[in-house]
C-alpha cells in the first residue's frame, strides 16, 4: 500500500511540472513530426533490416494518436524519443528544442546535486555538493526509485526513451540519466550506503546555488594529453576527432615521441568526429604503406525495381541480376557498397613503432572505432579495456516541428572483411572491468594494466 501510494504522489507531482510546460504544437503539427521520422527511417535507415517491421509500423498507427494527445511540447518530444528508441542505433535519435521553456534538469535538486554512473551494474552516486559528502558518501548506491527497484524503474521509465546500438551503452546511459526530469519534478529514492545502512531522499529538480561538489569535477579534458610513465612509456590521450588542431598538437610532439620505449593511446573518452583526422595521426604508428579502413555500404532506392520486385519470387533470381536487384529493392535490401581500397601512407615525418596499448571503453565510439579498425592488424598494437560504444555511420538530420531535430543513420561501416562491430561493440585483446572499489580506491585499472602489460 505504501509503495502504491508513493507511486501515486510521485506522478501527481510530475503532471505538476509538466503542466507548467508550454503546448505550442497543433495536433497537425504533431502528426507531421511522428510521420516525417516514420518516412525517412522508411527511406533511409540503414538498419531496416534489423527491426521488426510490423512492430515499427503498428507502434507508428497507434502513435498517431498518442501524440495528438500528449499535453505539451516535452512530452510529444519524449514520445518521439520513444518512437525512435525502437531502431536501436547510436547514430539515429531525437533532439529536444534548446529553448521551448521547459528545463530539463540532471544533477540539482536544490539542497542536492547527484551525478550517477553505472559501476559494476549498479546505480552508483560518484558524487555531490561538498556540504552532503558526508551524507551521501561517493559510492552510494541507489536501490530504489519512487518505490520501485531501480532496475525495475529504469526498464520501465528511461530504457524505452534512449538510443542506442548495444545494451551496455544502453545500462550506462540509463542509469547516469536515471534521476533526469524538468525542473520542479519529483522523486523519492532510497540509497545503500557504502556501511551497508539504507536511507530514504525526497528530491526536487531545482537550482543548487552551492558550486563545490565532492569529489571534485574532473576539468574539461583537452583535445590531446600526453605524459611519461615510468620505462619510458609515452602516454596519449585523444580525446576527440572533430578538430584538426589534435592534429597539429600530435605531430608537434613528435620529437619527443621518438624517445618513448612504448606508447599508451587512450581512446576511452573520445567521442569520434572525423576518420581522417585519426587516420592522419594513425599514419605515424605503423610501419605500413597501407592501412586498412572500413568498408561501408547505404540503401539504394530504384522505385521500378522495388515495384517490380513484388512479383519476382526467389527461384526467378538465379542467373538474373536485375531480378535480384528488384527483389532485394522489394525487400528494402538493396545497397550501394561504395569502392573500397586500402588507404596509402605517406607521413612527412619517420614512424614511431614500438608495443602499444590502446586503451578502450564504452564511449569509444564513431571515428575512434574507425581508428581501431585500421590498428587491427598491427602486430605491435593491443586493445585493452572495455567494449567500445557500438555504433558509427552517417547521420541525415532533419527540423521537427517546435524546433527539435531527428537524426537517421544512412551508413553501414564493417572491417574490411565483412565483420561487424555496429550493435556490439568492439572487443579488447584484454578486458579490464572498473569495479566499485576501484572507483572508491580513485584507481584506473585499465591504464594500470596497460603499464604493467607494456612493462613486461
Amino acid at each position: 500500500m505504501k509503495k502504491n501510494f508513493i507511486i501515486i504522489i510521485m506522478l501527481f507531482m510530475a503532471m505538476i511540472a509538466k503542466s507548467q510546460v508550454p503546448n505550442t504544437l497543433t495536433r497537425e503539427d504533431k502528426v507531421f513530426g511522428l510521420s516525417k521520422i516514420w518516412q525517412e527511417v522508411n527511406y533511409n535507415f540503414i538498419y531496416l533490416e534489423r527491426i521488426d517491421r510490423v512492430k515499427w509500423d503498428s507502434t507508428y498507427r497507434a502513435m498517431i494518436k498518442t501524440v495528438q494527445e500528449t499535453e505539451n511540447d516535452y512530452e510529444y518530444y519524449r514520445e518521439l524519443q520513444k518512437f525512435c528508441a525502437l531502431l536501436k542505433d547510436g547514430h539515429t535519435n531525437i533532439k529536444m528544442p534548446n529553448e521551448k521553456g521547459f528545463e530539463i534538469m540532471t544533477s540539482m535538486f536544490g539542497d542536492y546535486r547527484i551525478f550517477i554512473q553505472n559501476i559494476d551494474g549498479k546505480a552508483i552516486i560518484v558524487r555531490t555538493n561538498l556540504s552532503k559528502k558526508d551524507e551521501i558518501p561517493a559510492g552510494t548506491e541507489v536501490i530504489e526509485v519512487n518505490g520501485i527497484a531501480t532496475a525495475e524503474y529504469i526498464q520501465k521509465e528511461v530504457a524505452p526513451y534512449i538510443s542506442s546500438s548495444t545494451e551496455h551503452v544502453l545500462q550506462d546511459f540509463s542509469i547516469s540519466r536515471l534521476l533526469w526530469g524538468l525542473k520542479g519534478e519529483k522523486y523519492h529514492i532510497t540509497i545503500k550506503k557504502t556501511n551497508g545502512t539504507t536511507a530514504t531522499l525526497k528530491l526536487k529538480h531545482a537550482q543548487t546555488i552551492e558550486e563545490d561538489v565532492y569529489p571534485p569535477l574532473e576539468k574539461e579534458k583537452g583535445l590531446l594529453e600526453f605524459k611519461w610513465f615510468e620505462n619510458k612509456i609515452a602516454y596519449l590521450s585523444l580525446n576527440e576527432f572533430n578538430s584538426p588542431e589534435i592534429g597539429t598538437l600530435f605531430t608537434n610532439l613528435l620529437p619527443e615521441l621518438y624517445t618513448a620505449k612504448a606508447l599508451i593511446i587512450d581512446l576511452r573518452f573520445n567521442p569520434g568526429g572525423r576518420t581522417d583526422i585519426g587516420r592522419e595521426i594513425f599514419q605515424y604508428l605503423t610501419n605500413d604503406s597501407v592501412i586498412y579502413g572500413a568498408k561501408s555500404s547505404s540503401r539504394l532506392h530504384i522505385p521500378v525495381f522495388k515495384a517490380w520486385g513484388q512479383f519476382i519470387k526467389i527461384s526467378d533470381t538465379l542467373n538474373n541480376e536485375r531480378a535480384k536487384q528488384s527483389l532485394l529493392s522489394f525487400q528494402d535490401q538493396y545497397y550501394y557498397n561504395f569502392d573500397y581500397s586500402p588507404y596509402r601512407l605517406i607521413p612527412d615525418s619517420k614512424r614511431i613503432v614500438v608495443p602499444t596499448a590502446i586503451l578502450t571503453g564504452h564511449f569509444t565510439a564513431s571515428a575512434a572505432e574507425d581508428f581501431l579498425i585500421y590498428a587491427d592488424n598491427q602486430k605491435h598494437m593491443t586493445k585493452i579495456g572495455e567494449k567500445t560504444y557500438g555504433s558509427t555511420g552517417q547521420p541525415m538530420s532533419f527540423d521537427l516541428p517546435g524546433g527539435g531535430k531527428a537524426r537517421i543513420c544512412t551508413k553501414k561501416d564493417t572491417y574490411a572483411d565483412g565483420r561487424e562491430f555496429v550493435g556490439f561493440g568492439i572487443k579488447p585483446d584484454i578486458e579490464v572491468k572498473p569495479t566499485l572499489n576501484d572507483f572508491i580506491q580513485n584507481n584506473d585499472p585499465v591504464l594500470n594494466r596497460a603499464i604493467s602489460y607494456l612493462k613486461q
